[in-house]
């Protein structure tokens, strides 16, 4: 009997949750195990020293700790919803500008004092905003014409890229909840109550190493 597939993931993380999904939309059986980003187990950093979640370590020791080959590799073993959509390439870039530029800026808006000393704790940047809104301005026109970004119904570019959002938009709440994305606003609000998102956001116990229960015993 093989190993169980293991997984290393944190709740709240965008990156983490879109794997997630992608598992549980699959049927994927694995080994959850959730970590504190301040305090990795030694197992998540011998297996990617990358060592950001999420983390995948397939039953024959196969590691994939990219969050969007997660997601590519769990449908690739059964797609039920067909989130593969036939134009990949045009599906990939979507997805890719999400995780890159995006976050990036996403990641100075939300934590402006981490780059900027001038600022406190709690403070936001709003150059790196409105630079996120250039991007979130593409998503709107695409909701504009279509209800989902690749069309009539609900893909893979859905699923991977509105983590991003739902996180860009906790950052400021009142700031978010104008209508300046009236389209964007009710596609994110209809993924935020799919079960499958509900379902993947369930609370797991703490993962415990095993280095670190060794530790516990010997001192």
């Amino acid at each position: 009997m093989s190993n169980p597939h293991i997984l290393y993931s944190f709740r709240r993380c965008p990156y983490a949750m879109r794997a997630r999904m992608g598992l549980k939309i699959a049927g994927i059986d694995y080994e959850h195990r959730e970590v504190l980003l301040r305090d990795k187990p030694a197992e998540m950093l011998i297996a990617s020293p990358k060592a950001t979640v999420p983390i995948m370590v397939l039953d024959g020791g196969e590691v994939v700790d990219e969050s969007f080959d997660i997601m590519l590799w769990a449908l690739e073993q059964n797609d039920p919803q067909h989130w593969l959509a036939p134009d990949m390439e045009h599906m990939t870039r979507l997805i890719k500008t999400i995780e890159g530029p995006f976050a990036q800026h996403q990641f100075r808006y939300k934590y402006a004092s981490f780059f900027d000393e001038s600022m406190k704790r709690g403070d936001v940047n709003i150059e790196h905003r409105d630079a996120a809104c250039v991007f979130l301005q593409d998503y709107e026109k695409i909701l504009a014409k279509s209800a989902y970004l690749m069309g009539d119904k609900p893909s893979l570019a859905d699923y991977a890229i509105f983590p991003f959002i739902r996180q860009f938009a906790a950052v400021e709440r009142a700031w978010w909840d104008k209508p300046q994305f009236p389209h964007l606003h009710t596609w994110l609000a209809e993924f935020m109550d799919a079960e499958i998102f509900t379902g993947i956001m369930e609370k797991h116990p703490l993962f415990v190493s095993s280095v670190q229960e060794e530790k516990s015993a010997t001192s």
